[in-house]
C-alpha cells in the first residue's frame, strides 16, 4: 500500500513539474514545436516506476499540457496524437527500469518513444502540410513527400530535446539513485 501510495504521489508531482517547465520553452518551428526540459521529469518516474505508470503520467501530462501550456492542434485527432500519446510515449523510458547507470538509455527511449508518434501524425494528420520545399531555419529543405517532411519537422526540435534529456538525466544519475533509498 506505501509503495502505491509514493508512487501515486511522485506522479502527481512529475506531473507538476512537468507542467512548470512547459512554459520555459525555446520555440522552433514555425507550426509548432520547441526545445524543452519536459520530458526529463517523465523520464525519471518512468525509470523508477516502468512502463505502465511512465505510460499513465506522460498522458496525464501530456494532456494537462494542451490544456494549460497553450496547445495547439488542427482536430482532435491531432491534440490526441500530439500530446496525449506523444507524452505517453515517453514511458517507453521504464524499459530499462532502475538498471543501473542507464537512466541515459532511458531518456534515449522515452526520446524516440514521442518522435515515433509524432512523426506519425505528421503523415496522417499534417501530410497536407508537406510542400516540394520547406523553409526550416532560412533554409530551404528538399521534402518531396509527407514522410520526408514529417521526419525533417520533427527532427528539428525533436533531436534537440532528446539530447538534452540524455545529458540531463546522465547528470542526475546518482541523484535518481538516491531516491530508491527514501
Amino acid at each position: 500500500m506505501k509503495k502505491g501510495i509514493r508512487m501515486l504521489a511522485e506522479g502527481g508531482l512529475t506531473i507538476a513539474l512537468s507542467l512548470a517547465l512547459s512554459y520555459l520553452k525555446i520555440p522552433v518551428v514555425g507550426l509548432g514545436g520547441s526545445i524543452d526540459f519536459v520530458m526529463v521529469p517523465l523520464i525519471i518516474y518512468a525509470y523508477r516506476w516502468s512502463v505502465w505508470p511512465g505510460l499513465l503520467v506522460g498522458c496525464a501530462f501530456g494532456t494537462l499540457k494542451f490544456f494549460l501550456a497553450g496547445g495547439t492542434a488542427v482536430n482532435w485527432q491531432s491534440m490526441l496524437l500530439d500530446y496525449s500519446v506523444a507524452y505517453a510515449f515517453v514511458g517507453f523510458a521504464g524499459l530499462v527500469r532502475r538498471k543501473d547507470g542507464l537512466l541515459p538509455v532511458a531518456a534515449l527511449l522515452g526520446g524516440i518513444g514521442r518522435f515515433l508518434i509524432h512523426f506519425v501524425s505528421g503523415i496522417t494528420i499534417y501530410a497536407e502540410y508537406a510542400e516540394p520545399t520547406a523553409d526550416f531555419f532560412g533554409m530551404s529543405i528538399a521534402t518531396p513527400n509527407a514522410i520526408l517532411f514529417s521526419v525533417v519537422y520533427n527532427a528539428m526540435y525533436m533531436l534537440p530535446n532528446t539530447i538534452i534529456a540524455i545529458v540531463v538525466c546522465a547528470l542526475l544519475i546518482r541523484p535518481v539513485k538516491l531516491l530508491d533509498r527514501f
